[in-house]
């Protein structure tokens, strides 16, 4: 199959321009493309599709996408790149109904920007099937012709490391548990000779204090992990404070809407309707550690190291207690007044750790709030921060990946929330109950951190993907693993110059 791209006509009555892959094919044809796409109904609208066969012996099916205005770039209303979406969205569409006709290849018109064209391609196929009988075909697209071939590879990878993402938030709890999930990293990470993984046992998080961290996993049956990974991509590997970035995930197998392999809420139990989802509240874990794999195949040349707490959140004779205190890493008390917002208690023992390594910066990413579903839907990952140089690195990254960004408040005002404890130093949730949820959240974890370059992403919201983002099938979005590696990815040439 060939999948190719159309712009929209920029006047009313003008005949719309195919890509210089389409006319170059129009040519090959002898015009009958162009002929058959001018009678075959009115011009193609923006992520509509025409199918023809027969153009061609090579390519018995042909579709046409439509890719909008020509010119497209970024908007900035919308903070990205539109003509990088209409091409990921065009070329999604385009190589699922090549899917639908069993066909085992297809290739694709890079529609000038062949990353775009790959992330569309690969993105817009992958769907979780493992545990199913019957599967649909495999299609695996190919770049046509050969002139972008290295910007299509690295929008494979990009796409790639994203599917993995989207393979592990999926993926039943059962089958994803803390050690399986360490393991499959591992596995993902083992041809890469400077890379590092540690996959530290429950004794080793008690040798490390990390006492809130333990007080979730007690509660399950399954022993927590703590993975650290080592990356070691950068010119001068001790050179932490020019060139390491300390991705820690935090948000990882447990419970909450933070990150859960298995997400009960514990002893604060979540309602059964939609509990099954919570197999994806692991998402941090997922995006951060599918991240680092995908800047190991980059070969990107910085320092990432990359730590995910692994545990489940499970409600038992051993668990948490609403009211109960724990002591954190760091030496603070926590009130724990609700055991379903644990994720940020893994999350607190886990950023003392990452300041160990004096990083260049620390960014950490979980499905942390409900409240973060509320304040931004679907449309960007929340972003709390006291780096203004952070920020601005992340949010130019999620123009360019269209995976957005958007900026949320760490004021005292909420600070004041989680502090204001009867028992202990921290409660964790705050005393107005679900006022600023996000925020309140947020403000318990800044009271982890001292260094002057971290940002918290809560990912909720882009969790899950209903029909939101069209390049993306009904399931685990995997968000924002693309933005993470864009933002890595800018970050070594920033310390390369």
């Amino acid at each position: 199959g060939l999948v190719l791209g159309i712009y929209s006509s920029e006047k009313d009555g003008a005949a719309a321009q195919l890509t210089s892959a389409g006319d170059a094919f129009d040519r090959l044809v002898a015009g009958k493309l162009r002929e058959l796409v001018s009678i075959c109904g009115p011009p193609l609208k923006k992520g509509k599709t025409r199918i023809f066969h027969g153009l061609h012996q090579d390519f018995p099916s042909v579709v046409v996408v439509g890719l909008g205005k020509k010119n497209a770039g970024v908007n900035d209303q919308e903070n990205w790149n539109e003509g990088k979406e209409n091409i990921r969205a065009a070329v999604a569409v385009g190589c699922r109904q090549i899917q639908d006709l069993e066909i085992p290849c297809v290739e694709v018109d890079p529609c000038g920007d062949a990353q775009a064209a790959a992330e569309g391609a690969v993105l817009g196929l992958h769907e979780y099937n493992e545990l199913k009988q019957k599967k649909k075909p495999v299609l695996t697209p190919q770049l046509h012709g050969s002139a972008e071939s290295e910007a299509w590879q690295k929008g494979v990878l990009y796409a790639e490391g994203q599917n993995l993402a989207r393979y592990l938030m999926e993926a039943p709890a059962n089958y994803i548990t803390p050690i399986k999930f360490a393991e499959h990293i591992e596995q993902k990470l083992r041809s890469f000779s400077n890379v590092k993984v540690h996959i530290r046992p429950e004794s080793w998080i008690a040798t490390q204090q990390m006492g809130a961290f333990l007080s979730v996993a007690k509660g399950s049956a399954e022993p927590p992990i703590f993975l650290e990974i080592h990356y070691s991509g950068g010119a001068n590997t001790s050179d932490h404070p020019l060139n390491t970035l300390n991705i820690c995930n935090m948000n990882l197998l447990h419970a909450d809407g933070t990150c859960a392999v298995c997400c009960s809420g514990g002893i604060s139990l979540k309602p059964s309707s939609g509990m099954d989802a919570m197999r994806a509240d692991m998402g941090g874990a997922a995006t951060v550690c599918s991240a680092i794999v995908t800047a190991a195949a980059l070969n990107l040349p910085l320092n990432i190291i990359g730590l995910a707490p692994l545990c489940e959140n499970m409600p038992s004779g051993k668990a948490n207690k609403p009211g109960d205190v724990v002591r954190a890493k760091n030496g603070k008390t926590i009130q724990v007044d609700n055991t379903d917002a644990e994720g940020r208690l893994l999350l607190a023992d886990a950023l003392c750790y990452a300041h160990s390594f004096n990083a260049r910066a620390i960014v950490n990413a979980a499905t942390l709030t409900g409240a973060m579903d509320v304040a931004l839907g679907s449309a960007a990952a929340g972003v709390f921060t006291n780096s203004s140089w952070l920020w601005n690195h992340l949010y130019e990254a999620s123009i360019v990946t269209g995976d957005r960004v958007w900026r949320m408040p760490l004021f005292e005002h909420y600070t004041k929330q989680v502090t204001d404890c009867p028992l202990a130093d921290l409660s964790n949730i705050g005393k107005y109950s679900r006022a600023g949820g996000a925020c309140t959240a947020a403000a318990f974890l800044k009271e982890f951190v001292t260094a002057s370059h971290w940002a918290h992403l809560d990912i909720a919201g882009v969790m899950s993907n209903k029909d939101e983002v069209p390049y993306l099938r009904k399931g685990m979005a995997g968000r924002p693993t693309r933005t993470l590696v864009e933002f890595a990815a800018r970050l070594s040439q920033d310390s390369h110059n």
